[in-house]
């Protein structure tokens, strides 16, 4: 009768594979809940310069080489030797050693990069969950340690820009350290750029060409948009920096300075 009750118990701590997301009952396990509100996007977007950003689960932390190396383990057509161009750029994990080797147990903890947004998209999906919108990572990313909404703040800003500058893709910082913003998402700006689902400037894709909850999208090529004419605020550098880089995307891109975290849609 005690082992019984020591293995169903057991059995409660063990995730399903789909636990991460949706679903009512799911358990949100290493993601953090990041509640709706008002987002106040760079560029107006069919007249809206200010969006209602539904609330939405984001990991916490970004994915790791050793979460990624578990996923090309798992799916063989992403391992580095297999995937097609069409989907992985040349770059595609090119600081991996091989196939199956992402590096010493140092290494295994940096964020995975050198990702194509094909292989981030298909990564999330495997575990249930999604690429962010742009809409829903700069709302996470608008947050300090205190605040909901620091995109205003000269300070917030100063230190963002700072981050930025730090940056190296030949030694990026361990996953599981820097800024912990205020719903409990950490590292949005200390590590790597990351990708999102419609990562193409907005404006040209127009709205409703991406269906959040399902992942369907109406794909366009990406164009720049990162002059301050037009903006919704010409101080914040770190958000121009942010689209100056995804305007330069394609989705087979590599880069080593480019990663990814997943998001979720919570649920109704």
């Amino acid at each position: 009768m005690r082992l019984s009750l020591i293995l169903s118990a057991a059995a409660l701590l063990v995730p399903s594979p789909a636990s991460a997301v949706g679903g009512s009952g799911d358990s949100l396990r290493g993601m953090a809940t990041v509640p709706g509100g008002m987002h106040e996007r760079l560029y107006a977007v069919a007249g809206l310069d200010r969006v209602r950003v539904k609330g939405f689960a984001l990991d916490r932390d970004p994915v790791t080489r050793s979460d990624f190396l578990r996923f090309v383990q798992a799916n063989p057509s992403w391992r580095r030797g297999f995937a097609k161009t069409s989907v992985a750029g040349r770059g595609y994990l090119t600081e991996w050693t091989d196939d199956l080797n992402a590096g010493s147990p140092a290494e295994l903890r940096l964020p995975v990069t050198s990702v194509s947004w094909f292989a981030a998209r298909a990564y999330c999906e495997s575990r249930g969950k999604r690429l962010p919108t742009v809409d829903e990572w700069e709302y996470a990313a608008a947050a300090s340690e205190t605040r909901a909404d620091a995109g205003r703040d000269p300070g917030f800003i100063k230190r963002v820009l700072n981050l930025y500058a730090g940056r190296s893709s030949r030694a990026p910082r361990p996953v599981g350290t820097g800024l912990r913003n205020v719903f409990g998402v950490r590292g949005l700006h200390d590590h790597v750029w990351e990708w999102t689902a419609d990562f193409k400037d907005a404006r040209t894709s127009g709205a409703g060409d991406h269906d959040h909850a399902s992942g369907s999208k109406h794909e366009h090529d990406m164009f720049c948009a990162s002059a301050a004419i037009g903006s919704a605020d010409p101080s914040n550098y770190p958000a121009f920096m942010r689209y100056a880089v995804r305007a330069g995307l394609t989705r087979q891109a590599s880069l080593g300075t480019l990663g990814f975290r997943c998001a979720a849609s919570l649920p109704a």
